[in-house]
């Protein structure tokens, strides 16, 4: 799958997608609405940038529905490596160090993190 930039009011619409799908216009709308207060036509405006984006697939099955065209962890992967490029200067280390000392981290997620170190160190 491709990877496209998408915003932040575009995520909650993939949000939705990737949760479940095919889901209808009025579906989405509805579900939005309800969660965000937007307006249907705002709902509308943001799956139409996301199918010219290439973002999400309209299925012509004469409910208008829309799919992912796109992975979550693709754009999670986009995302981070924009994230990091951006206020840590493309240095993923200092960003993983800031992360570690400023995280509440249980003795599991420890051991996670030494046998990812120790893998790496390999």
């Amino acid at each position: 799958m491709k990877t496209v930039r998408i915003s932040d009011a575009e995520w909650e619409v993939m949000d939705l997608l990737w949760e479940r799908s095919p889901r209808a216009t009025n579906e989405i709308v509805e579900l939005l609405g309800a969660q965000s207060g937007w307006k249907p036509r705002t709902i509308r405006t943001l799956l139409e940038r996301l199918a010219q984006k290439g973002a999400v697939k309209v299925l012509a099955d004469g409910r208008r529905e829309f799919v992912p065209a796109v992975s979550r962890q693709s754009c999670l992967r986009q995302e981070s490596r924009s994230f990091i490029q951006k206020v840590f200067r493309a240095e993923p280390a200092s960003f993983l160090l800031h992360l570690i000392k400023e995280t509440k981290l249980s003795r599991e997620e420890i051991d996670q993190l030494k046998q990812l170190l120790s893998e790496k160190e390999k």
